[in-house]
């Protein structure tokens, strides 16, 4: 049995301190309780949200500080922490040539960093394509010595990229997101049909509030292997809480043997 808290939030526009202090104080509740979470997660482009003409200035580098400080608290707390995604810059190639990445981070119990992915399919309805470089791969990684994977947001829409983290063995699938009020249906229906086919859990953590136009209505949302939901949440800014059993993934894979019973070879 595995507990899961997800720390739903406003994102403060262009304001990383700001919205650290908020983590600080959501995490400080997730701690108080009688049994303290196994893992942590946050939504997507939590430090700074989309203020993308300011990234530049304000994204962290290589992970710092924001990275460097969860790794600190995951270490102290003895809890994973899967940071959600922030904006990252890092100096790559021969030119030492600054990139700006969306990029998701998992830290485990010790505080280590288990997993780094840059988000692969950039949504071009907020411009991601003028202001990230795009990730070139699917990661999963290891907490608790369970396997799991990660995307972010627009990235649900890809099942093939899906299917390809759960091919590599994932027994859960983290799914950090800034999923608008328009299409809500969407996040809820593609977060459900991706646990069932899949046959792993979904953890699917969206943010609250108002962006310029933009809304965001929350609705952050735990699956399990058969589909059914386990947690589903409001509007509102809070911690929300899940316990999932692993061994469930092992049952509905043995009752339904999509896996075994695919044809790769006819399409």
């Amino acid at each position: 049995m595995l507990k899961v808290s997800i720390l739903q939030m406003d994102v403060v526009y262009g304001k990383p301190d700001e919205n650290r202090n908020k983590v600080e104080h959501l995490l400080e509740r997730a701690l108080k309780e009688k049994i303290k979470p196994d893992i942590v997660v946050l939504p997507e482009m939590w430090n700074t949200s989309y203020a993308l003409e300011k990234l530049a200035d304000i994204a962290d580098r290589d992970g710092y500080p924001t990275i460097n400080w969860l790794k600190e608290i995951a270490k102290e707390n003895q809890i994973n922490i899967v940071a959600g995604s922030i904006a990252d810059m890092r100096s790559e190639g021969p030119d030492g040539a600054k990139k700006i990445y969306n990029t998701a981070y998992a830290i485990n119990r010790s505080g280590e960093v288990v997993a780094r992915y840059d988000k692969v399919h950039r949504f071009r309805l907020m411009n991601e394509e003028k202001y990230f470089s795009s990730g070139e791969k699917a990661v999963t990684f290891d907490l608790d010595g369970i396997k799991c994977g990660i995307v972010i947001c627009y990235d649900i829409r890809f099942p093939e990229f899906i299917r390809k983290i759960a091919l590599q063995g994932a027994q859960i699938l983290f799914v950090p997101a800034q999923w608008p009020r328009p299409r809500e249906m969407h996040w809820r229906l593609l977060n459900i049909v991706r646990a069932i086919e899949n046959q792993f859990f979904v953890v699917g953590a969206n943010r609250v509030g108002r962006e310029g136009k933009a809304e965001f209505p929350g609705g952050s949302i735990v699956v399990d292997p058969w589909g059914e939901v386990l947690l589903e949440t409001g509007e509102t800014e809070g911690v929300f809480e899940a316990v999932i059993d692993l061994s469930l993934v092992e049952q509905v894979r043995r009752r339904i043997p999509v896996f075994e019973d695919r044809r790769p070879d006819v399409y």
